[in-house]
């Protein structure tokens, strides 16, 4: 199973070009704890986390590769926070492809390993990700620079990857079958735009499409507070967030996502990095999903309206868990921060410390 399952909706790719690593076909998980204790009766969670690097990603980066061999490209170069660059340097590493990629500044070090192990060439910029001068400059500089190495420029978003980010496009399709017919409301981690404009397009190849939300950190308020307050335009933001997935400080895909989440009958969350740590925890120890922090937003942005009232208790609402959070080395650290591991003497003493922790849970 892999995104090749919807050839027939994707850029035609032949066969013997396809590239996959069985991304895709994630699953939907029923809110157990959380959901009920806000009075709503059908949260679900799309994990993306478990596809082949850990986050949707995997899904542009599977058709951008194959279509890199199609144009006959011999080399992949990209942008990324993290989880696009360790996509592209998997799949590029699957086919032996060099791949070289323009980080963020504050992108987490677990996420620059993982694509260091994969065998990616890394540069960090700085100011990249949080000032929208430099982070314009980098985006469109990439498009010159891929020219004058004959590389394919994979960046996951419409704006410069429109083949490739159909791709993404099927999440819905899946959440569809999932799901059934009823599905009322998708919420959406949103950084440029694309991934929100994807899971938009992608309901539009059906007859009724759930209203989908943008949400952002108010420190990198480009796309959620324009939606919600009626505007058409994106803007740009100074990046203030230290949700380093989100630190897209530019507009990209922004006036296209606020376009086709607004014909969809959504709206835009802005949440603060506070509420969002405060849903990963609550997705790890409630749920038993560990998400990065950027994939807990769209959580957070759940909360968020059902403290409005804006959704009913009866609605049928997903959550789009981007990724996981086990390559991101200073989410862990926030998480367990203060918890310890003490070494004891025998199984004896483990059993007495057992027993007391569980006089304590009563």
């Amino acid at each position: 199973m892999s995104i090749w399952t919807y050839d027939l909706l994707l850029p035609a790719v032949a066969s013997a070009d396809r590239i996959s690593l069985d991304e895709g076909q994630t699953p939907l998980v029923r809110s157990r704890r959380i959901g009920p204790s806000v009075g709503l009766n059908n949260l679900y969670f799309k994990y993306e986390g478990s596809n082949p690097t850990g986050s949707y990603k995997d899904r542009f980066t599977a058709l951008a590769v194959s279509l890199l061999g199609v144009n006959g490209k011999k080399a992949a170069i990209g942008v990324s926070s993290g989880n696009a660059g360790a996509a592209l340097a998997a799949y590029c590493a699957a086919v032996d492809i060099p791949c070289f990629v323009a980080i963020l500044e504050k992108a987490s070090t677990g996420k620059l390993r993982q694509m260091q192990a994969y065998g990616a060439t890394l540069l960090r910029i700085r100011g990249f990700g949080f000032d929208p001068v430099v982070t314009g400059e980098v985006m469109e500089g990439l498009g010159s620079l891929a020219v004058e190495m004959q590389a394919a420029q994979e960046i996951s978003a419409f704006k410069y990857c429109p083949l490739a980010m159909e791709a993404v496009q099927t999440i819905s399709y899946e959440l569809a079958e999932q799901l059934g017919q009823r599905l009322d409301h998708v919420f959406s981690p949103t950084a440029g735009g694309g991934l929100s404009l994807a899971v938009a397009r992608g309901f539009g190849h059906m007859e009724s499409s759930p209203a989908i939300h943008c949400v952002q950190p108010t420190g990198n308020n480009t796309i959620a507070g324009p939606l919600r307050e009626g505007k058409k335009r994106a803007q740009t933001s100074e990046g203030a967030t230290k949700i380093s997935a989100l630190q897209i400080a530019n507009v990209i895909d922004g006036d296209e996502a606020i376009a086709a989440c607004r014909a969809s009958g959504g709206t835009g969350y802005l949440v603060s990095d506070a509420e969002i740590y405060s849903a990963q925890a609550r997705m790890a120890r409630e749920e038993g999903i560990f998400s990065e922090p950027a994939g807990a937003i769209g959580l957070a942005g759940v909360l968020d309206a059902r403290a409005r009232e804006e959704i009913e208790s009866d609605a049928v609402v997903v959550v789009l868990v981007t990724g996981t959070g086990f390559k991101d080395d200073v989410a862990i650290d926030r998480l367990v921060d203060g918890k310890s591991c003490p070494l004891v003497e025998d199984m004896e003493a483990f059993r007495r410390a057992c027993l007391t922790w569980n006089a304590g849970c009563h």
